[in-house]
């Protein structure tokens, strides 16, 4: 019953029909209600103008009677006139009240109230009304029986006749004489409005059934069944089944709205494809996710997972989700699950389980909140991903850490790492702290720089950003003491940070041996060459024995000088002296132990000074010297000391290879080509020789520690081996090759500095010609020929 009153109030028809219906049934009664008015007040009217025009033809009718004053006439006329059936009665009153005239004979000469009666209407008030309107005139009552009746009150007014006659004259100042009461039936005319009045509302009823009936077939035709239709369509619609609505279109609204559920079925159908799309790939994606996915319900019940769970820890049905997990019979401690249910957040955490086959499982647990729509949580979505691969990875990670921090330890080097653009240093090794003196967690944060005396520290700062190799850099340990270190450079990143793996060898003890291997080279060279430095300074010593003999030969004879001679000997043997201390001053200078220090070096100038030792030599055994410099090279980093002892044992080689050559060949040509040059930022020195060359089978040998080819007794094997030492450490190199005639070519290169400008360094002065022409004019100045002898 409640579901069809429901039914009722819900229903569009009913409302449609109710609404219609009540204003229809309104509308009608308003009308009918109207109708009944009008003709009620239109009958009365009627009924009143009847009556008055009643009254007035009996007044009319009963005046000339009245006039003659013929009683009997007038009694005739009253009773004929009676006789009409809507007539009850006709009286005639006095002025008094007093009845003269009457239809009922038993009422004359009776006398009335004539404020209760019918005169009321003229005595309402305390002087009577000499006129009436037709509503005063006309009263409306009930008779004794309470049948209706309307009584017409007609004032009979004193005329001139009346006044002026002598059979019955009134005074002229009488107004009203009397009056003339006619009562009707009203029971006809009431009849009438009540059947008229019953007639009304049976058709207003009748017009209502009509119109509710029309109504309700229209309502069905073009609502009812259209609406059902539509609402039929829509469900069906909703269930997915496809509706056709082609037999509703040109149906005004419906056909409209049948158009607008088409539209919509079209659209519905294409949201639903999407839709199914969507949850496919949201299913695919949801059991293809790389990670166990559950959903699970207050009590821990699994209620959804994806395949990954699945497959993975082969859950039964309504299994609750520790005992999934961990195959445990109750919750799990400190479980995100409960914290999500109790909070509404997610939550994390990171689980283990020791697998069935020993080894032990790591998951990192991902949970959030199921909201339903009143925002109440009533599951609970729980996000497992399997970690177990990279904790494996972090525990290797862990040890191969703890292995290469004992490496790293314990390396026999010191090594430092560095911050690549402020050099500052962030750990350094146990070595380091042997070896500088300093404590590690006292070093970090400090400059690397530090380690390098104030004057170098910013030319180092370029370096270690630049170079990947510093030689024979100097540092200072914690105590202010120097020591050499080779530096070796490995720009890497360490947590996200570009650094400088910095490992540094202490060189000291190594450089302390070299100098001594390198002091013993140089008085090696300089035993080699004791011949030639003997005959060098014969030939001084000889030009001041000769003038000095002569001078005293002159004395012991008496013979007198003049002061011209005598100016000229003392000058030969002053600048013989000179010439014999200059020689042995450069020697004492190459045979000094020099400093570790490098210097701005201008190849010529070593070059010249080196061959101010052989150019003796080379002319007594007829050797030439051609020279190709280029005075325009720029300088380079060295020590001008021991790269005079490269170029003298380079110079002493090629004689040796020469004087060989000669052996065996005297018409062979005994020549030795100095060149220099620039290529770029590299700078060159290449000595040439035409002696017998180097064997193929020994150019790989010739730069070993002890290998000559020379005799037993003429070489120790060290000049080439030091010489290429000490170009390595000036970061350069050195090549041997055979010349495409005969003879040998050492190819040295250098790199050129930016400090300045080729041109002369301290040692400039000591320095022959480009072309050595300086050192031969010096050789005929003081040549074989004694001064004495052109004295002589």
């Amino acid at each position: 019953m409640n579901s069809y009153l429901h039914f009722l109030r819900a229903s569009l028809a009913v409302r449609i029909l109710a609404i219609t219906g009540i204003t229809l049934f309104v509308c009608l009664g308003l009308h009918a209600w109207l109708s009944i008015r009008y003709q009620h007040s239109h009958a009365e009217k009627e009924l009143i103008a009847g009556a008055d025009r009643m009254g007035q033809t009996i007044l009319l009718g009963t005046r000339y009677a009245m006039m003659g004053n013929a009683r009997h006439e007038l009694n005739q006329i009253i009773s004929d006139v009676a006789e009409h059936p809507d007539i009850v009665s006709i009286r005639i009153y006095n002025k008094a009240g007093e009845i003269k005239f009457s239809n009922h004979p038993e009422e004359v000469d009776t006398r009335t109230d004539i404020r209760a009666t019918a005169c009321h209407a003229c005595h309402v008030t305390d002087t009577p009304k000499t006129s009436l309107t037709v509503e005063e005139r006309i009263r409306v009552f009930d008779d004794e029986a309470g049948a209706p009746r309307l009584g017409s009150l007609m004032p009979i007014k004193n005329e001139k006749g009346c006044a002026e006659d002598a059979c019955h004259a009134h005074e002229p100042d009488k107004i009203v004489l009397g009056a003339l009461d006619v009562v009707l039936r009203a029971d006809s005319a009431e009849q009438d409005i009540i059947t008229f009045q019953n007639r009304v509302l049976m058709l207003t009823a009748g017009v209502f059934l009509a119109a509710s009936t029309l109504i309700i077939m229209l309502l069905r035709r073009f609502i009812t069944r259209p609406a059902a239709m539509l609402i039929d369509s829509a469900k069906r619609i909703g269930r997915g089944e496809r509706v056709i609505f082609g037999h509703m279109v040109g149906l005004g609204e419906m056909g409209e709205l049948a158009t607008a559920l088409a539209r919509m079925q079209l659209e519905v159908a294409e949201k639903r494809e999407a839709l199914e799309r969507q949850r496919k790939e949201y299913q695919h994606l949801f059991e293809q996710v790389p990670c166990s996915i559950t959903v699970q319900d207050r009590d821990y019940k699994l209620i959804q997972y994806n395949r990954e769970f699945a497959e993975r820890f082969n859950p039964a049905s309504g299994i609750h989700c520790y005992e999934a997990y961990k195959g445990r019979t109750d919750k799990c401690p400190n479980c995100p699950v409960e914290k999500t249910f109790a909070t509404g957040l997610a939550h994390c955490s990171e689980e283990s389980r020791v697998n069935p086959d020993g080894t032990r499982a790591y998951w990192l647990v991902h949970t959030s909140p199921v909201f339903d729509d009143a925002g109440n949580v009533v599951a609970a979505m729980e996000m497992s991903l399997d970690i177990s691969a990279r904790r494996a990875v972090e525990e290797r990670l862990r040890r191969s850490e703890q292995k290469y921090h004992a490496i790293f330890d314990n390396i026999p080097n010191s090594v430092f790492v560095l911050d690549a653009q402020s050099l500052e240093i962030i750990d350094c090794n146990t070595t380091a702290e042997l070896v500088y003196g300093v404590e590690r967690a006292r070093i970090r944060g400090e400059s690397f720089l530090s380690r390098f005396s104030p004057e170098e520290q910013d030319r180092y700062a370029s370096q270690l950003r630049a170079f990947t190799v510093l030689n024979r850099a100097r540092n200072f340990r914690s105590d202010g003491s120097p020591f050499y270190v080779d530096i070796m450079l490995s720009p890497a990143e360490y947590h996200e940070r570009q650094i400088l793996l910095v490992t540094t060898n202490d060189i000291t003890e190594r450089l302390e041996t070299e100098r001594k291997l390198i002091q013993a080279g140089k008085m090696a060279t300089l035993g080699e060459m004791a011949t030639g430095v003997a005959h060098e300074l014969n030939q001084p010593l000889t030009v001041i024995k000769t003038a000095s003999s002569f001078i005293m030969r002159k004395i012991r004879r008496g013979d007198a000088m003049t002061p011209e001679i005598l100016q000229t000997m003392a000058a030969e043997i002053d600048s013989h002296v000179d010439r014999a201390s200059q020689i042995i001053n450069h020697m004492r200078e190459f045979g000094r132990q020099s400093d570790l220090n490098l210097e701005l070096v201008d190849l010529n100038v070593v070059l010249r000074s080196s061959f101010e030792f052989f150019y003796r030599q080379l002319s007594s055994r007829e050797i030439s010297v051609e020279w190709n410099l280029d005075e325009d090279i720029p300088l380079v980093l060295a020590m001008p000391n021991r790269l005079e002892q490269v170029f003298m044992n380079l110079l002493l080689n090629a004689r040796d290879a020469i004087e060989e050559r000669s052996g065996s060949n005297p018409h062979a040509p005994r020549r030795i080509t100095l060149t220099t040059k620039s290529r770029g930022r590299e700078v060159e020195v290449m000595i040439e020789d035409t002696g017998t060359g180097i064997p193929k089978s020994l150019q790989n040998k010739i730069f070993e520690p002890f290998f000559t080819t020379k005799k037993v007794g003429k070489g120790t094997g060290l000049g080439l081996s030091i010489s290429y030492g000490l170009v390595r450490d000036f970061g350069g190199s050195i090549q041997a090759e055979n010349t495409q005639g005969s003879g040998a070519r050492f190819t040295l290169k250098f790199p050129s500095s930016t400090g300045g400008a080729s041109g002369g360094t301290e040692r400039a002065g000591s320095a022959c010609g480009k072309d050595g022409s300086d050192v031969e004019a010096a050789s005929e100045e003081g040549g074989e020929t004694p001064p004495a002898t052109s004295l002589l």
